[in-house]
């Protein structure tokens, strides 16, 4: 993918988050069971970074585990509202560049990335998202990172055929696996059209490894819209 194409897209991704951000706290208010799951890999004491935060719906998993939360993301609307529902909580949310992140290494002993990487344009980009969680993890540190598992749904699959068409043709700049996915409000009118890159599974894996990662487990779960590819892995 051209470099300048990948940054258009980081833009009108925060653009598109900025845009729906009510609309998207709203869906997201609960922890579901997988995410919860998750939580364990964070220790009491450690510091922990939630890097794509979001309206901050992971600290309700890791809020009772006496850990020091960290939360980035992109969008300033998500980060305002998740300030505004976890005030006082001692949560720490501020926007920040998961490409360029405002810490010092080997600063957190967690690293959690929910449902963000997919959004993340290119494999140089994607390459150096995974490096920078690893430089401020401290040596044997912990990534717990989740993306959606496009090509179990029928809908991915789809989107898949159709933007890989559209690339065969020469009508995309983007990669083959990059699709555009709508978000529609509760009328059903589409608010945005949001970037995502559909992993498989052995891709995610290598791409960690790349990054400097041990792979300690890597799984797939779910049914449907709700399938996912979680990752485990440790610093080195």
């Amino acid at each position: 993918m051209d470099i300048e194409y990948a940054k258009y897209l980081l833009r009108k991704t925060r653009q598109d988050y900025n845009l729906i951000a009510e609309d998207f706290s709203r869906t997201r208010a609960f922890a579901s069971e997988d995410i919860k799951s998750l939580g364990g890999y964070a220790l009491p004491g450690d510091k922990v970074l939630d890097s794509g935060c979001g309206s901050g719906r992971f600290f309700e998993v890791l809020k009772g585990k006496k850990v020091d939360y960290f939360g980035i993301d992109a969008s300033e609307k998500l980060i305002e509202i998740a300030k505004k529902d976890y005030f006082g909580t001692g949560a720490k949310f501020q926007i920040a560049d998961s490409l360029n992140l405002p810490f010092p290494a080997n600063f957190f002993g967690a690293v959690y990335s929910i449902s963000v990487l997919h959004h993340i344009p290119s494999r140089e980009f994607r390459l150096r998202y995974l490096k920078e969680a690893r430089r401020v993890l401290r040596q044997e540190g912990i990534l717990v990172l989740r993306v959606w598992d496009f090509w179990k749904t029928k809908e991915g699959l789809k989107l898949i055929l159709k933007y890989g068409l559209l690339k065969l043709v020469g009508k995309k700049h983007f990669d083959f696996g990059d699709i555009f996915l709508p978000w529609k409000n509760s009328e059903g009118k589409i608010l945005a059209e949001r970037y995502f890159h559909c992993f498989t599974k052995r891709e995610l894996e290598n791409l960690a490894k790349e990054a400097g990662f041990k792979i300690k487990k890597i799984w797939r779960a779910g049914k449907g819209k709700f399938s996912n590819i979680y990752l485990i892995a440790k610093s080195l």
